[in-house]
């Protein structure tokens, strides 16, 4: 199932990391090839010299190699594998990835890396369970990541609940379901738009909303994953660009996003509309910037062009249009309605009612709608989990 597979496999320090050692064992014996980066501390807990044996490579940990004066390259590294997975994931470790700081070899090719990556953590219960733990875990799915959740027993300090690091057994039926994935959509052209759009009042002040893009750069991450070429429109966006991803297109406003996506669309197999793209924008825009004033101050709005509307027109019988609803009231029945009116294929409807669900959360919730009704709805799930289950949804209508 491995077969000839490269494996970065990450080991941090946790009592959990003696079962790294037999979770190598498993991976060579499946065929893999597996480099292991240890960090300092993890060396506290098991031997350099135990995993080497076992991986039949010598164990990395520092930037420069004992006695020789050249370097362990991260970068490189980042490039060779295929997968890279950190188990166990401390606490410490989980938080230095989530908030992009290198301190080490396995933090630097972390940050290279250009495979997917997978973490597992293991820690105590308290630890597990802290609001700063939860949210760099959630941020790190937000970033592509996935997440092989601790399971529940006796923790090292004699407390009993969550913070077990997955058996070895278990780790390795996963990677190699991970491997197994369907490529659904290799060589499919995709078409993404993602994030809000600013509509300039001044060249200071805008009109927008508080859509972060996460949804979007899931649902392209996905893509990219199940072998599709992806082309990311983007609004505003503090995220970073998915890896391997074949076209970025940064832009800022509705009009921008318009031409944009009008220019590729054609050669698109599939658009996916996750943008929050602002219905209206100043009809005036300030040259300078407008001065306060003791009265109150009135902006004219005009309507801004319908982005999905205008694809649903040009769209052929050998593309798919897809496209989302976040509604505040009579939910189903406006998402429905849009699906119609923007011949779209499907629609992904999220609600505001729905508590961590809608913009800027790492969560989301779904019903997805076709031209027959109601096909699928989730539970409140990661976006990255969300996207894999909208993807599923479209590869039912190829």
């Amino acid at each position: 199932m491995l077969r000839a597979k490269k494996i970065i496999l990450g080991i941090t320090g946790s009592i959990a990391a003696y079962k790294s050692a037999v979770l190598t064992r498993l991976l060579v014996k499946s065929g893999a090839e597996v480099q292991v980066i240890m960090s300092e501390s993890a060396q506290d807990f098991i031997t350099p010299l135990t995993l080497s044996t076992l991986s039949q490579k010598p164990v990395l940990s520092d930037f420069v190699k004992d006695n020789t004066g050249t370097w362990n390259n991260h970068v490189a590294l980042g490039l060779w594998a295929d997968l890279m997975i950190i188990a166990p994931a401390s606490a410490n470790t989980l938080a230095k990835c989530a908030n992009g700081i290198c301190d080490s070899l396995l933090l630097a090719t972390y940050l290279s890396a250009k495979c997917p990556v997978i973490f597992a953590p293991a820690m105590d219960l308290d630890m597990y369970v802290h609001p700063s733990t939860l949210s760099n875990l959630a941020k790190l799915a937000s970033y592509g990541n996935s997440i092989l959740e601790a399971t529940s027993g006796e923790l090292a300090s004699g407390l009993e609940g969550k913070g077990r690091l997955q058996e070895p057994e278990d780790i390795l039926k996963y990677i190699e379901k991970h491997f197994a994935v369907k490529k659904n959509f290799s060589g499919k052209k995709i078409l993404i738009t993602a994030g809000p759009t600013y509509e300039a009042i001044d060249p200071v002040r805008f009109v927008g909303n508080r859509s972060s893009g996460k949804m979007g750069y899931a649902l392209a991450q996905s893509f990219i994953e199940q072998g599709a070429e992806v082309t990311l429109i983007s609004g505003p966006s503090h995220l970073v660009k998915p890896g391997g991803i074949k076209k970025f297109i940064p832009v800022e406003s509705a009009q921008e996003m318009y031409e944009a996506s009008n220019k590729c669309f054609p050669e698109m197999d599939i658009a996916v509309m996750s943008a929050a793209v602002a219905d209206y924008r100043p009809k005036d825009i300030a040259q300078e910037k407008i001065k306060k004033a003791d009265s109150g101050m009135t902006i004219e709005m005009e309507k801004t062009t319908d982005i999905a509307k205008s694809l649903g027109e040009i769209k052929s019988k050998k593309q798919l249009l897809v496209g989302f609803a976040l509604e505040t009231n009579n939910e189903e029945e406006n998402a429905i309605r849009k699906l119609q009116n923007k011949n779209f294929d499907l629609i992904v409807l999220n609600s505001l009612r729905n508590p961590g669900s809608g913009f800027n959360h790492d969560t989301n919730q779904v019903k997805i709608f076709d031209k027959e009704g109601l096909k699928f709805q989730s539970e409140l799930e990661s976006k990255t989990t969300i996207a894999k289950m909208i993807l599923e949804q479209i590869a039912l209508l190829k």
